[in-house]
C-alpha cells in the first residue's frame, strides 16, 4: 500500500513502513537524513497522488501551547493562521487513512480534541513528551513496551542551532508501532482487494 509521511526529514517512520513491505515516501522542505524515497519540497506537490495512508507531522512552532506567550504576535502577523490552515489542509486531504501528529496545541480548541495522546515511555523510551494524534480511519496506537523512567530530556535540551530538529524527531518505538499496527490494516486491505 502507498504511505506518505508528510513533514518528515528523518526517514524514521518512512523506513519502518518500507521494512514492512509498503511503498512509502517521506516529504519535507529539508533533505532527508537517511537515503530513501523522499520528496524535498512542499507536500502539496504530492498530496493528490493516490495514497492509502498519510502520517503528517506539521510544524508546531506556531501552534504548540508551549509557545503560548507568543500567540498574540503570531496571530497579529498571520503566522498562526497560516499554521492552522496547513494543519487543516492535511486533515481534510482526500486520503482514506490519516494520522496527524503534534504536541499539545491550539488545534484541540480550534478544531477538535485529539483522538489520542501518547508518550515515548509507552513505546520503549523512558521519557515524557506528550504527543497528540488526530486520526481518520485508523485505530488508536496500542502501547508496545511500557518502561520505567519519566525523564524530561527533550524539554531540557540546551539551546543550540539544532535543538528544534532533535526535538521534532519521532522516537523509534513510536515509528515501529505506527508501521506495525497501521501497516497491518494496510496489509488486510491489500489481501481483501
Amino acid at each position: 500500500m502507498r504511505v506518505l509521511i508528510a513533514c518528515e526529514y528523518s526517514g524514521a517512520v518512512r523506513d519502518r513502513f518500507i521494512a514492512g513491505g509498503h511503498e512509502a515516501m517521506s516529504c519535507d522542505l529539508l533533505p532527508t537524513d537517511t537515503p530513501g524515497p523522499h520528496y524535498e519540497g512542499d507536500v502539496r506537490d504530492v498530496l493528490d497522488y493516490p495514497w492509502d495512508l498519510i502520517i503528517a507531522h506539521p510544524p508546531c512552532t506556531h501552534l504548540s501551547v508551549s509557545g503560548a506567550r507568543h500567540f498574540e504576535a503570531k496571530r497579529m502577523d498571520g503566522r498562526q493562521q497560516s499554521a492552522v490552515s496547513f494543519f487543516m489542509m492535511l486533515a481534510k486531504a482526500d486520503i482514506p487513512m490519516i494520522a496527524i501528529e503534534n504536541p499539545v496545541c491550539i488545534m484541540s480548541s480550534l478544531w477538535r480534541r485529539p483522538d489520542q495522546t501518547i508518550q515515548p515511555w509507552q513505546f520503549g523510551h523512558g521519557e515524557t513528551k506528550a504527543t497528540c494524534l488526530w486520526l481518520k480511519g485508523l485505530p488508536l496506537l496500542r502501547p508496545t513496551n511500557i518502561v520505567d523512567g519519566r525523564e524530561h530530556r527533550i524539554h531540557r535540551m540546551p539551546p543550540g542551532p539544532h535543538r528544534w530538529k532533535e526535538r521534532s524527531k519521532t522516537f523509534p518505538g513510536i515509528a515501529a508501532a505506527m508501521a506495525e499496527q497501521w501497516g497491518q490494516i494496510l496489509n488486510l486491505r491489500r489481501s481483501a482487494a
